[in-house]
């Protein structure tokens, strides 16, 4: 076991410092690109103004014959755009892959300086962490990248729910965390074929009727227990959590729904598979406009962030101002992107 002093030292010499906190930004959506599609590659440049996170799927979804053509393309995309405050991820081949090893050799050589984060799937344990931890490290050091790359995991086997609390503690290089319904339904033998969501044979009946009538079934989230597990992990050690895909693109108010019981139980955002989605991200996952304008008359009454104030009948401290700071700051960079959550938060 790491020694706790040891815990924010670089495991490569020459590599940068990891980070003590994670960097406040928008990230409402992930929203995923198959980079070995040149029609959906052309669409990068104005994506990027409407996404929080921009990330290259290497993995599922991907042909195993355009796997090399998946990796060129988003370093061709990485190369030649400029992504402002707009993350740039990828997610790479899994660590058993004949693909993981070049994924990450190549992207680090080539756009290392760029890139925010790597995906890595099917995270079984804290192993696998240490492991990308420290090879990270190594290609940050050869090629001189200035900043950490970070890790983000996804929880999609029942070995990796099982080990969740170690996983979100294995490195000061872990970003957050992604539930990956599909993947850890098949591990688990749930009996679903569904992408996230609801299945309508999982819930609760309604106690009989003196009379006899009609019992209704009221549809239970079969996800609810894993999320809530995930983003106690994460939030317990300063990362994020996130709600993955919602695989049933025509249904926007069941995926707005799923979305909406994510926000609710922690999740910082979710997946965007399709554009549809991506603006019910940002209508769940955006500060309320209340809550926003409410922080900001705590921070305009704080100035400096010391002492105590009444507003609106409640006592507003240090620790207030702190939450109220989160806010402000995160809105701020949400009105960014969006001109009329700008005028909404008055900005």
């Amino acid at each position: 076991m790491k020694l706790p002093r040891d815990f924010y030292k670089p495991l490569a010499i020459g590599a940068p410092a990891p980070l003590r906190d994670l960097p406040v930004a928008p990230e409402r959506m992930i929203h995923f690109l198959p980079p070995h599609i040149e029609k959906l590659r052309a669409k990068v440049p104005s994506m990027v103004t409407q996404v929080d996170v921009l990330l290259g799927n290497l993995e599922d979804a991907i042909p195993a014959d355009a796997k090399e053509a998946a990796r060129a393309g988003f370093i061709a995309v990485a190369r030649a755009v400029d992504f402002g405050r707009t993350g740039l991820w990828t997610r790479v081949n899994a660590l058993n892959s004949p693909w993981f090893l070049d994924d990450v050799f190549e992207i680090v050589a080539a756009v290392g300086g760029k890139l925010d984060v790597v995906m890595l799937p099917k995270v079984e344990g804290p192993w696998d962490i240490h492991y990308l931890d420290q090879l990270l490290a190594q290609l940050e050091a050869k090629h001189a990248v200035a900043k950490p790359i970070l890790i983000h995991a996804i929880l999609e086997t029942a070995q990796g729910v099982k080990n969740v609390d170690q996983i979100a503690a294995a490195s000061p290089r872990m970003h957050g965390m992604s539930l990956g319904p599909a993947d850890l339904a098949a591990s688990r033998g749930m009996k679903t074929t569904r992408v996230g969501g609801g299945h309508p044979f999982y819930g609760v009946l309604a106690d009989a009727a003196e009379d006899g009538g009609a019992r209704t079934l009221f549809q239970q989230d079969p996800w609810h227990y894993t999320i809530a597990r995930m983003v106690d992990a994460c939030l317990a050690n300063g990362l994020r959590a996130f709600y993955g895909p919602f695989g049933d693109f025509q249904d926007e108010a069941a995926c707005e729904a799923q979305f909406r019981n994510a926000f609710l139980l922690g999740c910082t955002g979710a997946w965007s598979l399709h554009p549809s989605q991506i603006a019910i991200a940002k209508r769940v996952f955006s500060p309320e406009v209340k809550e926003v304008l409410f922080a900001k008359r705590i921070l305009e009454a704080m100035p400096d962030g010391t002492g105590a104030v009444m507003i609106d009948g409640k006592m507003q401290d240090d620790a207030t101002w702190k939450q109220a700071k989160v806010i402000v700051d995160l809105a701020r960079l949400v009105a960014e992107k969006d001109p009329d959550l700008a005028q909404a938060y008055g900005f």
